[in-house]
């Protein structure tokens, strides 16, 4: 076939010539044209298209689709509910409703503390923007308006607690006892910034009443501060060892009975769950458990008695050119404390509002030691106040009896040592009753370590008897920081001072010297046993347990720890003696007060340079006692000169002007 060399192969596909004309083409040539220029196409097509690929390409889509199902199934189906929690925490949290902490009432009903309104500011870590740059712009409005701290001290906070950390969750505390004016700025900027925190807490104000209104607080008196003691922010120790009861933020009880009560006084948290907004801020409360407020508690303590023993020391302690003493008024019925003074004192209500480092570091390194309770803590030689114990023991034993008599010629001498009388020249014939009124050595170092073929107690029953009464041990009193005093043993001594045990620390230890070692406190509870007859009581404060509406939960029952472990009529003739101490012996100025008294002073002598501890010891009235006292001034001097007055003055008080006032206002 011939072919047309004229002929554009497109132009055929066109039915035209390239000029334009339209020519019929004949089957045949149209047909050999078409089928040529068709296998040229389809060569070129399978030449770009290799079939085997599409292979690949669809294993590899169905590859990726089944590994986007899987995905999908393993977040929906198996983490499904693990991711819902964590996007409803997100959008859902739960926030503690901090309880009213409970008050504390005197024994008459009259508020010792109260809660008062503290803003506090604190952050969450994990809510802080992660922007260095806009964590310090924040930082910085802060510090403006804080003052007292600076942009370096909120970031060493905010980095000290790692970011993935469950403590970033925990609130971390950055202020408290903010003022009412920049607490409405914060107030207001907090709103706009993530993880800052104000809240309105409660503070504690501790209150002491004036005696010449009931009614009002007085801020001279501060002796209630070792007793009521003060809370505290919680520090890493203390949230260590409560665990999960406590937040970071929280206050605690640090001393007194703060501390020793906290279990009762804190309460037990709410809860309330709120969704938040995406500034999370509260947006609505979802659900609420209400916190369960603190309880209450009731003290034995008499406030009036309180102020009015505090403010008679101050004024000997001042006359005497002295600092540090202690005093106590007992109920030797039932071992409750009825006013319990410590001097030089301190104010808790500077920890209560926030005591600066300064105040502090003033307070910790002030030479007479302002935070030291004396009564429970302070360790002193017993002076003669120990001889009543000393006589109930050798009369118990039968070493004596009520008409042993002694002659008192100025002292004893054994070798070269020589023991003597506080009396130069002595007593005289002595007898117990006499003994302990005019406080003679001589017939005490007789019956306690013995002379030529008599034969004394001995330091194992002078310690056994010590032990009955209390001493070498706490007491149990409810608050922390009670020491135990100490009883030397022949023991002790040889395996601590590697010396043998001398008659000499029979005889100190019989007077009340050597190494001995006392509180008063401990020297108040065994003065109680003489007063009742016979029983040791557990000194202490708590009287009952309130609800937070002042429902009682709970009285305590005053039962002795122990009794009839000495006969009674040997309690009596000690008695005798003691009461002689006021009518004939060194006690006799105590007889302008209105009511009988009995009891004993001590002189304890501790240094050779510094003057000796004054103590005086008793209880009144004689025949039916109502109350024990215990007084000690260290360095004082005398007892007869120094600790009698304070103790004088406040029964004339207690016995005269108070019972003739309470009695009216019973009325």
């Amino acid at each position: 076939m011939k072919k047309n060399k004229n002929i554009n192969p497109f132009a055929i596909q066109s039915g035209k010539f390239k000029d334009g004309r339209v020519k019929k083409l004949n089957r045949s040539s149209w047909s050999e044209n078409v089928f040529i220029f068709d296998k040229k196409e389809k060569e070129t097509v399978g030449n770009s298209f290799d079939s085997k690929k599409l292979k690949t390409v669809a294993v590899f889509f169905t590859f990726l689709l089944l590994f986007l199902l899987g995905r999908s199934a393993w977040l929906q189906v198996v983490k499904g509910d693990d991711y819902y929690l964590i996007a409803e925490k997100n959008r859902i949290r739960t926030e503690r409703i901090e309880p009213k902490r409970g008050v504390i009432y005197d024994r008459q009903g009259r508020p010792l503390v109260r809660n008062r309104a503290n803003f506090m500011l604190y952050f969450i870590p994990a809510d802080i923007s992660k922007d260095e740059e806009e964590r310090n712009l924040i930082f910085n409005e802060l510090s403006l308006i804080l003052e007292n701290l600076s942009i370096d001290d909120l970031n060493e906070k905010y980095n000290s607690v790692p970011q993935k950390s469950l403590e970033a969750r925990q609130p971390l505390f950055i202020a408290d006892n903010i003022a009412y004016d920049k607490a409405m700025k914060l107030y207001i900027l907090s709103d706009f910034w993530f993880g800052i925190v104000l809240s309105n807490r409660t503070n504690r104000d501790y209150l002491v009443y004036g005696l010449e209104n009931e009614d009002e607080p007085d801020d001279y008196f501060f002796s209630m501060s070792h007793i009521m003691g003060y809370t505290g922010k919680i520090n890493k120790e203390e949230l260590e060892k409560f665990g999960k009861e406590y937040l970071p933020i929280d206050y605690i009880g640090k001393m007194g009975i703060e501390y020793f009560w906290e279990n009762e006084l804190k309460g037990k948290s709410g809860r309330k769950q709120i969704e938040v907004d995406a500034f999370l801020k509260e947006k609505k409360i979802i659900s609420i458990v209400e916190p369960e407020d603190g309880n209450n508690l009731v003290l034995s303590l008499d406030v009036m008695a309180q102020t009015k023993l505090e403010e008679i020391l101050n004024k000997h302690l001042t006359k005497l050119k002295c600092a540090k003493a202690s005093a106590i008024a007992m109920d030797p019925s039932n071992g409750e404390i009825l006013a319990m003074v410590s001097l030089p004192a301190y104010d808790n209500n500077a920890f209560a509002r926030g005591i600066s480092q300064e105040e502090y570091s003033a307070l910790v390194s002030h030479p007479d030691k302002l935070l030291f309770n004396r009564s429970i803590s302070g360790e002193y030689p017993s002076g003669s106040t120990i001889k009543p114990l000393m006589l109930a023991a050798a009369l118990e034993e039968g070493i004596i009896s009520e008409h042993t008599s002694f002659l008192s010629v100025g002292g004893l001498r054994i070798g070269e040592w020589f023991f003597p009388d506080w009396l130069a020249g002595g007593h005289g014939r002595t007898d117990a009753r006499k003994a302990i009124a005019q406080s003679v050595n001589t017939f005490f170092y007789y019956i306690g370590g013995g002379y030529e073929d008599f034969r004394g107690l001995g330091v194992e029953k002078i310690v056994e008897y010590g032990s009955l009464f209390g001493l070498g041990a706490q007491m149990g009193v409810d608050l922390a920081g009670e020491a135990s005093g100490f009883l030397p043993s022949r023991e002790w001594k040889e395996s601590y001072k590697n010396e043998p045990w001398y008659i000499g620390d029979t005889y100190h230890l019989a007077i009340g010297q050597g190494d001995l070692l006392v509180t008063p406190l401990q020297v108040a509870v065994f003065t109680s046993v003489f007063a009742n007859s016979g029983k040791l009581y557990r000194p202490h404060f708590i009287k009952e347990i309130l609800s937070s509406d002042d429902k009682v939960i709970r009285v305590f029952e005053d039962e002795p720890i122990r009794k009839d472990f000495i006969d009674p009529y040997n309690i009596h003739v000690v008695r005798q003696g003691m009461r002689q101490t006021v009518t004939l012996g060194s006690a006799r100025s105590m007889q302008s007060v209105p009511v009988a008294v009995a009891g004993k002073t001590g002189t304890a002598q501790w240094s050779s340079k510094n003057e000796h501890h004054a103590w005086f010891t008793g209880f009144a009235p004689y025949d039916n006692p109502e109350l024990v006292i215990t007084i000690l001034i260290e360095e004082g001097g005398e007892g007869s000169s120094a600790a009698v007055p304070v103790a004088m003055e406040f029964l004339e008080w207690y016995f005269g002007e108070y019972k003739i006032k309470t009695v009216k206002k019973a009325i």
